[in-house]
């Protein structure tokens, strides 16, 4: 059974409680800084996104709690005749949420917020250790078409 829940873009109010959840992860926990006062650098990356339109933080709520979280990108493109694309990226659900449903809701929220938006297409990224991960963005319509790269700076 899938949980009630609300979206929104995130505020400052909420910072503490999204990395608490990046923290709460296998990956996340070896990255990130959960402590009390919060790093400046999250407030500073909070702000940069908060000010920049094409960029949205936005946060899943069960009543007032936060139980979800992720990041959409929207970028245009040159290549497919100059169309916007939205990326996802840091989406994550409280770990006393999993299996409800919310990863699934999120999801499929920023899908449509990419249709409003113009985008033709919707793209992300999962960490190759994320095996679930993998299958889940696959049962949403996903597909693996690329190899990706990266390389820490």
């Amino acid at each position: 059974m899938e949980t009630k829940i609300t979206f929104r873009l995130a505020n400052e109010h909420d910072l503490g409680r999204i990395v608490e959840m990046l923290a709460d992860d296998k990956l996340g926990n070896k990255r990130e800084r959960y402590e009390q006062p919060l790093p400046e650098c999250y407030l500073k990356a909070y702000q940069a996104i908060a000010s920049d339109p094409n960029n949205e933080l936005v946060v899943a709520c069960h009543g007032n709690e936060v139980i979800g979280v992720q990041q959409i990108t929207f970028t245009p493109y040159i290549t497919h005749q100059g169309g916007w694309r939205a990326t996802i990226e840091g989406v994550r659900t409280s770990s006393s949420e999993r299996g409800k449903g919310v990863g699934t809701q999120l999801i499929r929220w920023a899908i449509q917020r990419a249709r409003v938006r113009g985008c033709h297409l919707v793209q992300l990224t999962t960490d190759k250790k994320r095996e679930e991960a993998l299958h889940f963005y696959e049962h949403l319509g996903f597909n693996a078409t690329h190899e990706g790269l990266k390389m820490k700076l």
